[in-house]
């Protein structure tokens, strides 16, 4: 079983209209503020954002005023409730139903009110548990997701759908596309909700501040996993909005992978630990290789940039300069 990959929608991907208005939702999240980054600096001029606070994606009404009153040209869904292994797998129902809601009332009203561009953003977490290495796109739904995050994943993968769905149903040019792994400004650190990278982060970084001489991590090590700096996903997203037109969703990621146990040990240099480090075995690894397959994207003409050493680097500098008010 598979999503539909074909289409008839008319369309010549080319430069966007710099100056028309460019919503991005989700602004103030890691990936929504880079996008905005990377906007700014490609010379857009009325891109838009609001906090949770100024409106709530979840309420269908407030989402429509919006929409009606702001008439974007252009749409980046970047918005969701997002977390690690212990959150989406103490919290299934809320990763499944918030995330739903933020997609539905968002594209709904993007419909409505003539969007002609809209990029959905997605999660590697889509693809089967034990899907071959590196996944291709065509590996979506041929296998049992990872059951710690199949809420999320399955929202997702209704959002595809809803592009695809959008597509078939009114012809306009929407399209998904499936990030990695991503790190970087703006990131969770906090102890409970954050992903692998940046709780190594906090963990390995408070270790050096306290002088503690050994810091234990969850699992095995063994797991593989790609790593993202989210500034070159913005700038990918960006590309796929000019250069790529077509229903199946994109991978974004870098075609290369490293164990969780050589992503710490670089953790541990770049913010200085010099103790050792132990593996918690009676905790969950998650899926065991997550590593994308990025030709698809690579044929588009854009490939990753930043390597791993100096996205990591860059985001403990970040860390460092707003240590102070990072979620708890």
């Amino acid at each position: 079983m598979s999503l539909r990959t074909s289409d008839d929608v008319d369309y010549t991907p080319g430069p966007l209209d710099r100056d028309a208005t460019f919503y991005v939702a989700g602004h103030a999240g890691m990936v929504g503020s880079a996008l905005v980054r990377r906007l700014h600096a490609a010379g857009f001029t009325d891109v838009v954002g609001r906090t949770s606070a100024e409106l709530d994606l979840t309420d269908r009404d407030a989402v429509h005023a919006f929409f009606e009153t702001t008439r974007p040209t252009y749409v980046a869904l970047a918005a969701a409730k997002v977390g690690g292994i212990l959150a989406n797998d103490t919290y299934p129902v809320d990763f499944l139903s918030v995330n739903l809601q933020i997609q539905v009332n968002v594209m709904d009203a993007a419909l409505a009110t003539g969007v002609q561009r809209l990029v959905f953003l997605g999660s590697s977490c889509i693809y089967p548990k034990h899907a071959p290495q590196p996944i291709t796109e065509d590996a979506l739904l041929t296998g049992h997701l990872e059951p710690t995050n199949d809420a999320y994943a399955i929202a997702k993968i209704a959002g595809i759908l809803h592009v695809q769905s959008v597509r078939r149903q009114h012809g306009l040019p929407w399209i998904s596309a499936m990030p990695t792994n991503l790190y970087g400004p703006n990131d969770n650190f906090s102890p409970t909700g954050s992903h692998v990278l940046p709780a190594l982060i906090r963990r390995y970084h408070e270790a050096t501040r306290d002088g503690a001489t050994e810091v234990t991590n969850w699992g095995t090590g063994t797991p593989r996993r790609e790593l993202l700096h989210v500034d070159d996903l913005a700038d990918a997203v960006l590309h796929l909005l000019e250069h790529h037109d077509g229903p199946q969703q994109v991978n974004v990621g870098t075609g290369t992978d490293v164990t969780i146990a050589e992503i710490a040990a670089t953790v541990a240099e770049v913010t200085g630990y010099t103790g050792t480090t132990t593996w918690d075995t009676t905790k969950p690894d998650g899926t065991p290789q997550k590593l994308l397959d990025v030709t698809q994207l690579a044929h588009t003409g854009w490939t990753a940039r930043t390597s791993l050493r100096d996205g990591l680097a860059a985001t403990y500098t970040w860390y460092l300069q707003n240590a102070d008010h990072l979620r708890s």
